[in-house]
């Protein structure tokens, strides 16, 4: 049984900084691409970045690019998002994912599987 746990999220003021960590548990972690999502309310769930199976190749969405940096560390079963020069429109519930099946990267929420319980970030102005 597959489970996702996230942690980190909480308030920061604009411009400050966060790391959110998921622990992944069943399954084998390593084969597995992950992706970082996230929903403001009222909106649908967006694609924030994800990253390969060795954590060799990752990509971002446009708004993430040069602010946000995703890593993992298979040892551990543990990817991070690493969230700099927070914004006020960053305000949303994080959620991890892993991918279905032994496939490379994807941005789309269709392509995987597993999903974490979510961790709100929010940033104040």
């Amino acid at each position: 049984q597959v489970q996702l746990v996230e942690s980190g999220g909480g308030l920061v003021q604009a411009g400050g900084s966060l790391r959110l960590s998921c622990a992944a548990s069943g399954g084998t972690f390593s084969i597995y691409a992950m992706g970082w999502f996230r929903q403001a309310p009222g909106k649908e769930r967006e694609f924030v970045a994800t990253i390969s199976r060795s954590g060799g190749v990752t990509d971002y969405a446009d708004s993430a690019k040069g602010r946000f940096t995703i890593s993992r560390d298979n040892a551990k079963n543990t990817v991070y998002l690493q969230m700099n020069s927070l914004k006020p429109e960053d305000t949303a519930i994080y959620y991890c994912a892993r991918r279905s099946g032994g496939f490379g990267i994807s941005y789309s929420v269709r392509d995987y599987m597993y999903w974490g319980q979510g961790t709100q970030v929010t940033v104040s102005s």
